[in-house]
């Protein structure tokens, strides 16, 4: 008897989000789902994990390959939850993460809840896809971006037998029209940081509150292997994420020095 695809979603805009709805219908297209995602919107949280509130969780749908749940958490606190408690001896054959609102490119994986959400459910194992497009608009359209997760998702699980694990991928879409998207292509996180802009206002009881902006410095811009160059030249970008994040160009240095210590 053939194995039906089980796929695990959430993403980090929150069980409400336009984004969600479209990661759940491409995975309930490709086999049965089961969803968790954040009871409210988890930008920016990274791999934060809740250690000293209660974490609640509650069903919103359930049919015949679908279920849906909430959780009072960050996008990891969603995996963690569904994997050592919901999933026990139960095979998934995918996590997908998204279909977030706005670029997770460059070095907004770091921040990225998505990508903390995808990362993690790498850890156990399973091929794990966060999907972003780059429109933050609530009423984004999707419809582009559904057709392309669609066809990663499908080449991903072809080539699963023959996949390393833990195996993650950080694929962003541009917000063009279909026709307008020239292609996808593997790329390489472009190196570049975010500069934010502080707007502060002075309370009435002394304090100050802050209201935070920001740019991006692209440190690279006419590298043409980046994840930034194609977006910005109208492609798919489909970077592999790993987690070792051990500076190994530096290790010869440091020998050097660490060396010296030890003689002094």
């Amino acid at each position: 008897m053939q194995h039906k695809r089980l796929i695990f979603v959430t993403n980090d805009d929150g069980y409400a989000s336009a984004g969600f709805a479209a990661a759940v219908e491409v995975a309930r297209g490709m086999g049965d789902v089961i969803a968790v995602a954040p009871l409210t919107p988890q930008s920016g949280r990274s791999q934060a994990i809740t250690l000293t509130e209660t974490l609640m969780l509650e069903k919103m749908r359930s049919e015949e390959g679908l279920e849906i749940y909430t959780l009072t958490g960050t996008p990891t606190d969603c995996v963690k939850v569904a994997f050592d408690h919901m999933l026990k001896g139960r095979r998934v054959d995918m996590v997908v993460s998204g279909i977030n609102h706005g670029s997770n490119s460059a070095i907004n994986v770091l921040y990225s809840g998505t990508m903390g959400a995808a990362i993690e459910g790498s850890f156990y194992g399973i091929p794990s896809i966060g999907l972003s497009l780059t429109d933050h608009s609530p009423e984004a359209d999707f419809s582009a971006a559904k057709d392309i997760s669609r066809r990663i998702i499908a080449a991903v699980f072809d080539a699963a037998p023959s996949l390393d694990t833990p195996f993650c991928l950080n694929v962003n879409i541009p917000a063009l029209p279909h026709e307008h998207i020239r292609g996808i292509r593997l790329c390489r996180q472009c190196r570049g940081i975010w500069r934010e802009e502080f707007r502060p206002t002075a309370a009435p009881d002394g304090r100050i509150s802050f209201a935070m902006s920001g740019a991006y410095t692209n440190y690279e811009p006419d590298a043409e292997d980046t994840d930034e160059w194609a977006l910005a030249n109208g492609y798919v970008s489909v970077v592999p994420i790993q987690v070792d994040m051990t500076s190994y160009g530096h290790r010869p240095a440091l020998e050097r020095i660490l060396k010296h210590c030890a003689e002094a």
